[in-house]
């Protein structure tokens, strides 16, 4: 039975009339209290309901107070509801209502697995979406519909798209690493995907788990080798493409590349589906997949946050992230021999045959042999196992064995320039069996100029079953869709093997003659722009550790200056400098800062503002002791800085890409830290730091295994050991995406709220504005100004005046010189003028006498116009 409510007019689903048994509260449940790495606490409930032929396990997570959208976690094959606990802790704590549950037949649930069947799996998912509508948390779109996402990984995945196809109710989705056509990943081009198709059984319990058409189909077509009509149409029935024309919701897809499970023409299936319905879609290829690999877990969380937060939040200012991206090796860390990730990105998704090119193939007519018992197999990607070499493709690791007399090799001539191939080559050839039937595997090879270097990017192949071959049959052959480099001076090399360890081939033996009837056609997207890789440590490290040693020789061997007094008046006041002032080195009239004052009461989270050269970083060195100024001093908590002063114990200090002990767990390092300083370790606080820092589970995991979002948490826990005074961060959201910024704001305003003080250099002006409670701007090394966010951006002393056409230059310069006026800029909507003594309505008469088309005048509330006003009319 279809589940499909009417389009938008979201009334209950009709199934349920007169079943009021059908979804019931099995007990009162569990309410438990979850650790939330700060605030707000997550509570979540456990509780069974009852679905007709199964009891469901769920989880239900909410944290703060009133109504806010639901999302819906499904998980993967083989799995449970525990294994996406930690995501719907994350998303229950940005917001959501997250409801989590073990499908049938796995976890604590009951019934059979269905693979996903609309007659049971998907209708629990609209079973659940009516329980959500009822909760009193839950925001709502109309009686009984909830404004709701579904996200899974794999099989929860699958439910996600299938959710949104059958049930309306569904506003979006995230599925990752998953199919859309389950028939085309498990029979590929006619072939069985022996392998695969055995763990899923064998991961699912066997046969007496499962329904019993399923498993018989499965126990036909492992025998024959060779999937049938009925079966692929099973399939295809369970399958996201059965009700594709249906799913019109935005949709962020998340594909692995290191995946022969699911490849990523099942993304590129679903991606164009789903556009052509008329919905948003972003397209990610992640490093990872069911092969093993990265999966880069923390960003795609932090992506598909997002892209609830747009859709289902509807915050227009969330960043959902580019159209497309795709991870690309960048290299490898010396400290730990880990691959680096960096991210390529386009506004548009190109698809898999975007900007092709044509490599010429030599080789004639190849005659190679299928074995008997199809023994020994070419191996290339081995499930589970062969992840971690898939995504060393690009640096010449692979795993791949092709066997004399069993294939046929076309290469190509050494190519002059880099070729990077984004999407799947094609080539077209001409197959003849003496068996009349074929069954081949494609794969293309990145051949070193030694001719023993061979990679296989993402160790993926091609499968195809060619029929009625005995006089020779043409076949245009499409291989994996793959984002690999291939060097100047390498060669490619299209390969036709009779065999392959994860596919069933014909047992009988035959012989096949194959030749290519034209070039290789290889696609490539000149428009994606690729991110940097980050720096090995010793790129910046050594240099700094050289640095320090220079400056521990100069100070031993330069004569002791004797320290002022301690302030008794300041000994409260977490920061005041004074007349601060640093000129640039072998000049006598340049400054870097010159004549700085300013002041930091304890609690508070000061923004220090400037544009480059402005002299935030060398204000920093001094404030840390690293450097001295020529004039001036700097008093902490009443104690004048100097290079090693005591008081400097109360500072804690962040530098962006702390060095860590990558095979070291997050943990380990920290206190390895903490010993290094020779102070108690009692005196280390090192569980509140950890709790401020949000790093939960992971700081058990080794240091080589975080994302750069993790790192960049661990590195500001590593500055707040021992709970110190004063907290200074330069830059600590440095490459993070917008969620971990909005995590790293989090982080510093716990800290602050423990009476605590912070003081963060950044260049990010929204998100100055939204953590910092004071400020402080500076300009070619001096203040411009300083005091509470409001009122730098709000005061009234700064007004917003709409034109209705742009204000022309010179009459812009004639505000600016009026008498009473410190600045006016030009900005967008008309002008941002500073007050300097005249009234509001005097300006007003005087941009009345100089024609100026006035729409509206109005204090204005933005840091970046306060910014850009404040440093236009600054000192020089």
């Amino acid at each position: 039975m279809e589940i499909r409510t009417p389009r938008r007019s979201r009334l209950r689903t009709r199934w349920l009339a007169g079943a009021a048994a059908v979804l019931v509260l099995a007990g009162a449940g569990t309410w438990t209290a979850v650790a939330s790495d700060g605030a707000p606490a997550v509570h979540r409930k456990d509780q069974v309901l009852e679905m007709p032929g199964a009891r469901i396990d769920t989880s239900y997570f909410t944290a703060g107070s009133g109504r806010r959208p639901a999302v819906l976690i499904g998980h993967g094959f083989g799995g449970s509801k525990a294994d996406v606990r930690a995501q719907a802790e994350k998303l229950a704590r940005d917001g959501y209502a997250v409801l989590t549950w073990s499908a049938r037949g796995f976890g604590k649930s009951t019934g059979e697995i269905g693979l996903n069947d609309p007659d049971h799996e998907v209708k629990d998912v609209s079973r659940m979406i009516d329980w959500l509508a009822g909760r009193p948390e839950v925001r709502l779109d109309g009686k009984g519909d909830p404004r709701v996402g579904v996200t899974g990984a794999s099989y929860g995945g699958a439910i996600s798209l299938l959710a949104a196809g059958y049930d309306k109710r569904v506003d979006a989705i995230a599925p990752q690493i998953t199919y859309w056509n389950l028939a085309d990943a498990l029979f590929p081009n006619g072939v069985f995907k022996k392998l695969w198709a055995g763990i899923f059984f064998s991961t699912g319990g066997g046969c007496t788990t499962f329904e019993k058409r399923l498993c018989a189909m499965y126990q036909r077509v492992a025998v024959s080798g060779k999937p049938d009509v009925a079966a692929r149409e099973l399939l295809e029935q369970r399958s996201p493409a059965a009700v594709g024309n249906r799913i019109d919701v935005p949709a962020l897809i998340v594909q692995g590349q290191s995946d022969s499970l699911f490849p990523l023409g099942q993304a590129d299936a679903m991606a164009k589906t789903i556009s052509g319905n008329g919905a948003p879609v972003g397209v990610d290829w992640a490093a990872g997949g069911h092969d093993g690999g990265d999966q880069e877990a923390d960003r795609v969380q932090s992506r598909i946050s997002s892209w609830f937060d747009r859709y289902l939040k509807d915050d227009k200012a969330a960043d959902t992230g580019p159209a497309f991206r795709v991870s690309r090796t960048g290299g490898v860390d010396s400290t730990d021999g880990r691959t680096q990730l960096r991210g390529a990105s386009s506004d548009r998704y190109p698809g898999l045959a975007s900007g092709t090119t044509s490599i010429p193939l030599s080789g004639g007519t190849a005659t190679f042999a299928n074995p008997a018992g199809a023994a020994p197999p070419a191996i290339s990607a081995v499930p589970g196992v062969g992840g971690g070499l898939s995504q060393l493709s690009s640096l010449g690791v692979g795993l791949s064995v092709d066997f004399p007399g069993q294939n046929a090799h076309f290469d190509s001539r050494p190519l002059g320039e880099p070729l990077r191939i984004t999407g799947s080559p094609t080539v077209r050839v001409t197959v003849t069996s003496s068996s009349g039937d074929a069954v081949l595997f494609g794969k293309v090879y990145d051949v070193g100029p030694d001719g023993r270097r061979q990679v296989l990017p993402s160790q993926l192949v091609t499968p195809v079953r060619v029929e009625d071959a005995r006089q020779g049959k043409a076949v245009d052959l499409t291989m994996p869709a793959v984002d690999h480099l291939v060097e100047a001076g390498h060669r490619l090399r299209v390969v036709l093997a009779a065999t392959d360890l994860g596919y069933a081939s014909p047992v009988a033996p035959a012989t096949y003659h194959v030749a290519v009837d034209g070039a290789l056609t290889v696609p490539t997207v000149p428009a994606l722009t690729t991110g940097s890789t980050a720096l090995p440590w010793w790129t910046w490290g050594l240099p700094a550790v050289g640095v320090l040693v220079a400056a521990a020789l100069l100070l031993t061997t330069r004569r002791r200056t004797v320290a002022p007094a301690p302030d008794p008046a300041l000994a409260d006041v977490p920061l005041q400098i004074t007349d601060l002032t640093k000129r640039y080195s072998r000049s006598a009239d340049r400054y870097a800062v010159r004549d700085l004052s300013f002041r930091v009461e304890k609690g508070q989270v000061l923004g220090l503002l400037g544009p480059n050269g402005a002299g935030k970083t060398t204000t920093l060195r001094m404030l840390m002791g690293l450097i001295s100024p020529d004039a001036g001093e700097i008093r902490v908590f009443g104690h004048a800085i100097r290079p090693g002063a005591p008081v400097l114990s109360r500072v804690g200090s962040f530098v962006e890409g702390a060095g860590f002990l990558p095979h070291l767990s997050g943990r380990a390092n920290l206190e390895l830290y903490w010993q290094a300083t020779g102070r108690p370790a009692e005196d280390s606080h090192i569980e509140e730091a950890l709790e401020i820092a949000g790093l939960g589970d992971a700081l058990a995991r080794a240091v080589r295994t975080y994302s750069q979002g993790m790192r960049q948490r661990l590195a500001i826990a590593q500055a707040m050991l021992g709970m110190p005074d004063l907290l200074i961060l330069d830059e600590p959201t440095n490459g993070l995406d917008p969620p971990q910024i909005r995590e790293m704001r989090d982080v510093m305003i716990r800290y602050a709220a423990g009476g605590r003080t912070v003081i963060v250099s950044s260049h990010l002006l929204s998100e100055v504005e939204q953590s910092c409670t004071h400020l402080v701007v500076m300009h070619r090394g001096q203040l411009v100004q300083a005091g509470p966010v409001a009122q730098i951006t709000g005061s009234g002393d700064t007004l917003l005046i709409t034109t209705a056409e742009p204000v022309p230059e010179p009459v812009v310069e004639k505000i600016g010189a009026l008498a009473g006026i410190g600045s006016a800029v030009r900005t967008d909507d008309g002008l941002l003028v500073q007050l300097d003594g005249v009234s509001t309505s005097a300006l007003i008469t005087e941009l009345v006498r100089l024609d100026v088309p006035l729409t509206g005048v109005g204090p204005h509330r933005r840091l970046e116009d306060a910014f850009l006003t404040l440093i236009s009319g600054g000192s020089a």
